[in-house]
């Protein structure tokens, strides 16, 4: 029999592809119920209604989220995220079921431990999907090219051009000397690099009328090194600047902090953690290359330290950095 409660709700949902499991509980930690329903708006509305008015409800940053936090933002509840890296170590409980991580979310939340995700908003994914779909044709585009120097590779042929798909590029790589099956399929990596370039060609347009108008995204245009494309990552990735206190907090949230050990008198200092978004430590990269040499605030774009984490630290440094 369901157990009867009158207070607040606490509610954890373990979302999965086709099916989830929901454990809602009381603010003193009872088990109230334990379900698995099928995704659908539908059913996951009827059993959300069941936890009475503005529940407090948790779900795992996971694949899909975006339709279940709409439902229950609909249906009236307080939705948290919960940051996967954050709850981790589920993984290493003896006993791990769907159900147990349903309810292991609620007690985090219930206590105030939950490590939270940002819930962005609507506008912002549909900014989202649009500037990744762009950099994943990007990186396939890269991947395409690359494989078109591999083919050459493996012919012996070096084509002294800098841009080996310009026009005159293009025209030295048509009279190459490749045999048959190589030269194939230097065709058809062509033909899948046009493709790709009228793709990302056809993105532009969508992300610059969702950017007009857009106060964050002219402003960050005035920090050097940082253009259109590098401006429209940044905005869509962090979307509602004013969440966070300050820079620190910005970087911190991006991976772009090293990592820090502190244990009596001894304190260690690490590489970047890398625990943020990908992008906007890849468009950090890139605007630091960006930025001229001339520039009054940095005079050296290199940092102590190997690859990315020493362009990083150019990119976020607050202070003058000599080499």
């Amino acid at each position: 029999m369901q157990a009867k409660y009158d207070g607040q709700q606490i509610v954890g949902i373990d979302l999965h592809r086709r099916r989830s499991v929901i454990v809602r509980m009381s603010e003193a930690g009872e088990k109230l119920e334990t379900v698995r329903i099928d995704n659908d708006p539908v059913a996951l509305g009827l059993e959300i209604a069941k936890a009475g008015p503005d529940p407090e409800v948790v779900l795992e940053a996971t694949y899909g989220w975006y339709w279940a936090v709409d439902v229950l933002a609909a249906a009236g509840a307080r939705v948290h995220l919960a940051h996967p890296l954050g709850v981790k170590g589920f993984a290493y409980r003896r006993v791990k079921n769907d159900a147990r991580d349903a309810a292991d979310l609620a007690d985090l939340l219930r206590m105030g431990r939950l490590p939270e995700a940002y819930v962005a908003p609507p506008a912002v994914r549909e900014l989202r999907e649009l500037v990744r779909y762009r950099a994943k044709l990007v990186a396939w585009r890269s991947g395409l090219k690359a494989s078109v120097h591999a083919v050459l590779a493996k012919q012996g042929v070096h084509i002294a051009v800098s841009d080996l798909f310009g026009v005159g590029g293009r025209e030295l790589l048509a009279r190459a000397p490749l045999d048959g099956a190589y030269r194939g399929r230097v065709s058809s990596l062509c033909r899948l690099i046009d493709a790709v370039d009228f793709e990302i060609d056809a993105l532009a347009g969508p992300i610059r009328a969702r950017l007009a108008g857009h106060r964050g995204y002219t402003a960050v245009q005035a920090i050097p090194g940082v253009g259109p494309v590098l401006a429209a990552v940044f905005v869509a990735e962090i979307g509602e600047v004013d969440r966070f206190p300050g820079p620190a907090q910005l970087t911190s949230w991006a991976g772009l902090t090293p990592r820090h050990r502190e244990s009596d008198p001894v304190v260690h200092r690490g590489r970047i953690t890398k625990q943020g978004s990908t992008l906007v430590r890849w468009a950090a990269v890139e605007a630091a290359h960006g930025i001229p040499r001339s520039a009054s605030w940095l005079t050296c774009t290199r940092l102590p330290g190997r690859g990315q984490e020493g362009r990083v630290g150019a990119a976020t440094a607050d202070r003058p950095t000599r080499c």
